[in-house]
């Protein structure tokens, strides 16, 4: 991955050959890859199914590659009539074997992507990954190891993981389909023997037939707990020995390039997590869930820790007449329970030991489960820190001894995964909307004042009583009013979430989210609700940051005011200064984008954090900057580098967290070295943007201004179709899968936020997931077409030529144009016209998808001139190979998901026709990959 701004305008010519060669043998041995995991499934099919089911894959796959490339009506009548004559039996059958292609082409892709990963790594001479060439580029602009550390003292990257429901795979087929990547790998690797060889065809064969055999849709509801479940795999798989390994690889890097440093480098890369605290729109967050996601992530660091200590144990042999130990090692091993005499000369061996009890007396305390058990009593840690503390022991020993390379092992991970993870494994925020924060609020203050109706009160009048209730030391709530369920069940969750506090320590729960937060009121009703349970004291300290959510287009215009006036309040300040003078502001991508379209919602984020990093730095303020981004392109994804690299100047600023939502959690984090290269790329990118993007490289005025106006034009044509167009709430739920999607078991959350059809009450996640489904991706392109043509009509002195230099000049527009590339480069115009006839009023059809179809065609005429492309993905060649491999098997499944429509639709009483269409869900969304 480069990391230059702008590409140079001039590039050796003997480079370019050597790159296109090496693209050329990854291409080919991709397409070995596939073609040996396809012929397996093909194998599979016939053998499981007949050679008669077999053969109309093939025609099916063939037909429809003909419909794709030509929009070819005599193949499209063809497909058709295959389609129709087949049974809903057989159907199910063709669904499962396009969508487990799906499934081990992106096994396949993956391995390829590592491969060339490896390739490049191997190939640096600044060393080993993205994060080695960013340090290279900070030491060739003058800055300093001395002054990196200091950077990383107040550093923060914190990827943080959601429970949004756009990952539709069930863990059981994850586990299979991560077997074949781990065979896959170590034929990679490892020069096989013949027989190892025929071996490993034969486990190749076995985990693919058992993931035929294996159910690819859940047929229960996942409750919040499953999903906590969940997301705690990818701990197992990546974040537990990654997230310390990859800070400990960065000091070593630091340490080659000066001088050794008097003290370890700051643990800056934090794991957050929403699963379990995020109670905005589901119901089934409560406290009681809340309590049980903290234990199970406590429980699953623990018993990480206790397997470490367990195996470092039998790693420490040394003996005491062998080998020199510190005094305070010796005092260490003394106070150990482990009376076993075959360690009694093995000071190393009893101190562990001694650490091992008293860890799983820590573990008993805070009513967390582990399975291991040790060999004596030991006295609980009070803190984490006492933890670390005996940690350092072993380590000063060994330093002090010449043992230095021991210390560097396994100890080294174990010391630093203790400072990432305590005993609370990763941050969980708690988050509510902000109506439900108001009528709380409300319920308390008229039953403490009586006569009062809060809600009846202005903005101003409710700032002022708000302000007065935070300064006052007496409890709002009295323990002899009733009230509702909902306040009650806030209130709880904030008891809950000082408890945790007081269990696990402050970083358990450091941060309460607003969501929907509109002003001033939503702010400091949170900090009067904290205030009760004792998280913020009258004094003005605070025990947690309070982080307002601003997520429409209106909201994100108005942030920067609303901050500005929040900054200078007094008792609200107070608050800030003691949480170090930070301030944390999330910035919401989803909501931003069905609001007011692709371009509206990128460019008024964009402006919102220049207004946001002007009013902080006024206020002496460290703004910290949360991005909630989702997997597709339509709720704010795309490659992380890029987005991070494209932020306008002072909003990293050293400190940044980001959502990893859905399936994108299992593609970044399912494989440890895939995962290991994400985390590199964040930490990577924070670096770059904070110290090498100097402020002055602001865009220029008059690029601001055409952004404006482009922004503009593409809003009103969003809103024009989206709001404005009647008849298109029928259009969108008639020629989508959006009632479909609430029947799949993907997540705990219902899809609306009120039982309406308004495209206004929906979630974010189902509205870019339906369009994604039939192939037309609207929300990530529509309006910017329409927009250029108008904008170069009002312009023709500036034209093409100065959106050219916008995209040559400027990153965030460079971005904006990527990812519209690539949301159109799998887009299809052709499938969408088979969804737009499952829309029963011929007119309505005809005028909202002609109106579609337009802008279309035109975003994809303006895009490609302004990049200077003759082709979608022409400057993205790995992406648009992969394009070219999935859609022959992605293809058919629109098309048989089209067909299976109609006959739901019409009330076909076969459940295994809502069976079908699940199963094309699930096919289609893994051939798309970020689908949400």
């Amino acid at each position: 991955m480069s990391l230059q701004t702008v590409p140079p305008d001039a590039i050796d010519n003997r480079a370019n050959r050597a790159e296109d060669a090496q693209a050329l043998e990854a291409d080919a041995r991709l397409r070995d890859d596939i073609r040996l995991l396809g012929r397996i499934l093909g194998d599979t099919v016939r053998d499981q199914e007949g050679a008669e089911l077999f053969d109309l894959v093939e025609r099916i796959r063939q037909t429809s590659i003909r419909f794709h490339r030509d929009e070819d009506r005599l193949a499209r009548r063809e497909l058709e009539q295959i389609l129709d004559s087949m049974s809903t039996s057989e159907t199910v059958r063709i669904v499962r074997a396009f969508s487990y292609f799906s499934h081990l082409a992106n096994i396949a892709e993956d391995q390829n992507n590592i491969r060339q990963m490896r390739a490049r790594s191997a190939a640096q001479s600044t060393g080993s990954g993205v994060l080695a060439e960013t340090l290279a580029h900070a030491r060739d602009a003058g800055i300093s190891s001395d002054m990196l550390r200091n950077f990383f003292k107040t550093a923060l990257v914190s990827p943080v993981l959601t429970a949004h429901p756009t990952e539709v795979r069930r863990k059981s087929t994850m586990d299979r389909e991560m077997e074949v990547a781990s065979l896959l790998d170590r034929r990679e690797r490892v020069a096989l023997t013949e027989d190892e060889a025929a071996a490993s065809d034969e486990q190749l064969r076995r985990e693919v037939l058992t993931l035929w055999q294996t159910n690819l849709l859940r047929r229960t509801t996942l409750t919040v707990l499953d999903e906590v479940a969940n997301g705690l795999s990818f701990y197992d798989y990546t974040f537990l020995r990654e997230v310390p390994r990859l800070v400990n690889v960065l000091e070593d890097r630091l340490e080659e390039a000066g001088e050794a440093a008097a003290s370890e480098l700051a643990s800056f890369l934090r794991m957050g997590s929403w699963i379990g605290g995020d109670r905005d729109g589901n119901p089934f967050v409560t406290a009681d869930v809340m309590r049980g996601t903290l234990r199970l992530q406590s429980s699953r660091v623990m018993q990480f820790y206790l397997n470490e200590l367990h195996v470092l144990g039998s790693e420490l042999s040394i003996a005491a007449h062998l080998a020199d130990v510190s005094e305070e090692l010796r005092t260490l091993a003394e106070r150990s329970p482990d009376t076993s005499p075959h360690r009694s000369g093995e000071p190393y061996r009893l101190a562990v030991s001694g650490i091992y009890a008293r860890l799983t007396a820590t573990a008993e305390k805070l009513e967390v489960e582990i399975t291991r058990r040790p060999v004596g009593k030991g006295r609980p840690y009070e803190t984490v820190k006492e933890l670390q503390a005996d940690l350092d022991v072993l380590h000063r020993s060994l330093i002090s001894n010449n043992a230095r390379v021991i210390a560097r092992g396994r100890l080294r991970l174990l010391r630093r995964a203790v400072d990432c993870f305590g005993f609370h494994l990763a941050r969980l925020d708690i988050r509510q909307n902000s109506a439900v924060h108001e009528r709380t609020i409300a319920e308390l203050m008229d039953a403490a004042n009586p006569g009062m109706s809060y809600l009846a009160l202005g903005e101003d009048a409710r700032i002022s009583l708000l302000t007065n209730e935070l300064r006052s030391t007496r409890s709002l709530v009295s323990p002899f009013v009733k009230y509702s369920d909902e306040t009650m069940g806030e209130l709880n969750v904030f008891h809950s979430a000082a408890e945790a506090h007081a269990k696990f320590g402050s970083d358990a729960i450091p941060q309460c989210i607003i969501s929907m937060c509109k002003g001033m009121s939503d702010m400091l009703e949170v900090a009067v609700l904290l205030k009760e349970v004792g998280l913020v004291h009258p004094s003005g300290r605070s025990a947690i940051n309070i982080v307002p959510l601003f997520e429409t287009i209106e909201d994100l215009q108005a942030s920067s005011s609303i901050m500005d006036r929040m900054l200078s309040l007094h008792d609200y300040r107070r608050l800030v200064d003691s949480r170090g003078s930070v301030q944390e502001v999330m910035l919401g991508y989803s909501d931003s984008n069905k609001d007011g379209g692709f371009v509206t919602s990128g460019w008024e984020l964009y402006k919102a954090e220049i207004g946001l990093v002007d009013v902080f730095e006024r206020h002496g303020v460290r703004l910290r900057l949360f991005h909630g981004r989702g997997g597709s392109v339509g709720r704010g994804g795309g490659p992380s580098y890029d987005a991070i690299i494209a932020q306008p100047g002072g909003a990293v600023n050293g400190q940044i967290r980001i959502t990893e939502q859905g399936e994108i959690i299992s593609s970044k984090y399912s494989n440890a070295e895939v995962g290991r290269n994400n985390l590199e790329i964040l930490a990577a990118a924070t670096l770059e943007a904070s110290l090498l993007h100097p402020r002055q490289s602001a865009p220029r005025r008059e690029y601001l201004t055409a952004m404006d106006e482009l922004s503009n034009l593409a809003f009103k044509a969003y809103r024009g179709l989206v709001y404005e167009t009647d008849g298109f709430v029928d259009y969108f739920w008639a020629s989508t899968v959006i009632n479909e999607i609430a029947t799949l078991n993907i997540g705990s959350r219902p899809a609306s936020r009120k039982k309406t059809r308004a495209i206004e009450d929906l979630r974010a996640i189902p509205w870019v997931f339906s369009w994604a489904q039939c192939r037309l991706m609207l929300p990530g392109w529509y309006g910017f077409g329409s927009a250029v043509e108008q904008w170069i009509a009002e312009h023709p002195d500036k034209g093409m030529p100065f959106l050219k230099e916008l995209y040559r000049e400027w990153p965030f527009f460079r971005m904006l144009l990527s990812n519209m590339d690539m949301v159109l480069a799998k887009s299809s115009i052709a499938i969408a016209s088979r969804y737009a006839e499952l829309v029963p009023d011929e007119a309505l059809r005809e005028k909202i998808f002609g109106r579609i179809r337009r802008e279309w065609h035109s975003c994809i005429e303006t895009l490609l001139d302004i990049m200077g492309q003759d082709r979608l993905l022409q400057g993205n060649p790995l992406l648009e190979r992969s394009v070219r491999h999935r859609f022959p098997y992605l293809d058919p499944l629109n098309h048989v998901q089209v067909e299976l429509l109609k006959e739901h639709r019409a009330q076909n009483p076969d459940e295994q026709v809502l069976r079908g269409i699940q199963l094309t869900i699930n096919g289609i969304s893994a051939g798309l990959r970020n689908t949400g």
